[in-house]
């Protein structure tokens, strides 16, 4: 389904028509998405206003999005994998719990970001 002479900036426009479209979804229908928006959202001004270098904001800012990247990627396998069947195959199942993985790194991955940096600057 490919667009016909969409290319320069109209496809700049299309393609982030089609983004804001995936975000609106998934905030409507994934509900560890939104979760996960929101805990960045309360988390986001934290890492700004702490007592921490540019660069540990960064980081620190980083995870969060590293979650949030994971959790769509996630919410697309899932949605896939339940487009091409309703029957229960070790694949499938695979394809989800592999994902989900993904997502569960990514939250070990900001959290470990986060403790470390924020031990570093008010404990030690």
């Amino acid at each position: 389904m490919k667009p016909v002479n969409n290319n320069g900036f109209k496809r700049i426009i299309r393609a982030t028509g089609f983004s804001l479209q995936g975000l609106t979804s998934a905030w409507k229908n994934e509900a560890a998405f939104r979760q996960e928006l929101i805990l960045a959202m309360v988390l986001l001004p934290i890492s700004l206003f702490t007592n921490v270098s540019f660069i540990e904001s960064i980081l620190m800012i980083m995870t969060l999005f590293i979650v949030l990247i994971t959790e769509l990627l996630n919410s697309a396998i899932e949605a896939v994998v339940d487009r091409i069947s309703d029957e229960i195959h070790p694949l499938s199942g695979q394809a989800k719990d592999v994902a989900s993985a993904a997502v569960f790194l990514s939250l070990a991955l900001c959290a470990i970001t986060w403790g470390a940096i924020l031990i570093n600057a008010y404990l030690l």
